[in-house]
């Protein structure tokens, strides 16, 4: 008996330490500069894609803060960069890294980005959060064991989560905190008028209320872009000689001839919240292809996501505030009422109205900071929705796109929603030019030392 049980006891402690070296960590991998600011890029849009009940709008806000939390963690460090504490929207002061203590910069914003993520998407899933957890991990000990002063280790990780920790409670005050809990608003009495929008038959969103209608209404990260003055819309007129009957006409014209490209590029760049990482996020994506390719220094990695976040979210509220203030009908209404009454876009309506294009502004303001910071040609291959099944209804694949400059990527990101029968020319032509405003005035921040 006493022999049986010693077996038992050895095995037992056999397995306890089998599992223990299971347990055990996997080799530490080392991390580039480079890949500090990618993999929270990328984990980033994993993070937008998979959570319920998010919308271009917020997200696109939510990466304003992402990108100016990477850059505000680790500017310091880089004398010939400035903090932007000052030059933004009711921005004053940030936190000061100690001068009696040494920093490790990338440790900072790996501390960072974990603490803006999960402030912001405190609504994600468990598993998601779990995510965050894990690259912040990983990435700790690659950085971390290098290091073999804890002080500048903790000093690292503390400025991370500080730096962190202003800026979300300075976004908590733009008037879009937790917008993912008021995105259809029930009770907005749309005002009614000839050409006035009108929730679509055929729509995208299985709500037929207005995504948003006060979006407009929030904080711009730049003052100056708070203050845009309005763009111009051709006046409303169904005659069949007018300027306003012609461009729907047009829309028209184009669904009966579409090219399969054309039906590819409506498709591609579709980027339904619903299924990923919404066109915000897709220029986020483009942001992070180049760092790809590039490889520059950490402090320009962050510079690029805080640019193009930042533009994307001011594109986003300026378009939003001209969408309700023109409350513009979209050619789903416009032309079954007076060119075929059986016509239907190749693309569903999205649930808001339609001047200017929020895809191409946002798509403008994203290329028009690229332009700046990399120069206007960049070859590469769009790959973003490649695997993904093939449109069934619309018989249509999804096609990676190739391109040579980044303004021929806002260019196909505007054309596509006229393709898709769902914004009239004039929608895209003012959503790109107030789009590169926008980034422009980004642009010129001090960001730099002369």
């Amino acid at each position: 008996m006493q022999e049986k049980t010693k077996i038992i006891k050895f095995l037992a402690f056999l397995i306890i330490g089998l599992l223990l070296c299971q347990c055990k960590e996997e080799p530490i991998s080392q991390v580039t500069e480079q890949e500090v600011a990618t993999k929270w890029a990328e984990l980033s849009l994993d993070i937008t894609k998979n959570t319920p009940a998010n919308s271009p709008t917020f997200a696109s806000r939510c990466l304003g803060y992402i990108g100016l939390t990477m850059y505000e963690s680790i500017v310091p460090g880089y004398k010939e960069y400035h903090s932007l504490a000052g030059q933004l929207n009711q921005l004053e002061e940030l936190p000061k890294p100690e001068e009696d203590k040494s920093y490790n910069w990338p440790l900072s914003l790996n501390a960072g980005q974990a603490a803006i993520l999960r402030s912001l998407y405190i609504q994600t899933a468990d598993s998601n959060k779990v995510k965050i957890d894990s690259l912040e991990h990983l990435i700790f000990r690659s950085l971390s064991h290098q290091i073999p002063d804890k002080a500048i280790i903790e000093a690292s990780v503390d400025f991370g989560k500080e730096i962190a920790s202003s800026i979300f409670e300075w976004s908590k005050t733009d008037g879009g905190h937790r917008g993912y809990l008021k995105n259809f608003d029930k009770t907005l009495v749309h005002p009614k008028f000839p050409g006035s929008w009108k929730p679509p038959l055929y729509a995208q969103s299985f709500s037929h209320h207005p995504l948003h209608p006060y979006w407009g209404k929030n904080r711009t990260f730049l003052n100056i872009n708070q203050n845009l003055p309005d763009p111009k819309i051709i006046s409303y007129d169904t005659s069949r000689t007018s300027a306003n009957y012609q461009q729907f006409l047009a829309v028209y014209e184009k669904d009966k001839q579409l090219t399969q490209a054309e039906k590819e590029a409506a498709l591609w760049w579709g980027d339904d919240p619903a299924d990923t990482f919404t066109p915000p996020g897709h220029s986020y994506y483009i942001a992070t292809k180049v760092i790809k390719a590039k490889q520059p220094p950490l402090i320009k990695c962050a510079e690029t996501y805080a640019q193009v976040g930042m533009a994307v979210a001011d594109a986003f509220i300026n378009c939003w505030k001209w969408k309700y203030q023109f409350f513009s009908e979209r050619p789903n209404t416009f032309i079954p009422t007076f060119i075929d009454e059986e016509w239907e876009s190749f693309w569903p309506d999205p649930p808001f109205p339609s001047f200017p294009s929020g895809h191409a502004i946002q798509a403008a303001a994203a290329a028009t900071v690229l332009i700046d910071l990399y120069g206007p040609n960049f070859t590469f291959v769009d790959d973003a929705h490649v695997g993904r099944e093939r449109d069934e209804l619309r018989e249509v694949d999804f096609v990676a796109r190739p391109f040579n400059s980044f303004w021929e990527v806002a260019e196909e990101t505007a054309n596509s929603r006229f393709y898709g029968g769902i914004h009239t020319a004039q929608d895209n032509v003012v959503g790109l030019e107030e789009g590169a405003k926008i980034a422009t005035n980004v642009n010129q921040l001090n960001w730099r030392t002369e």
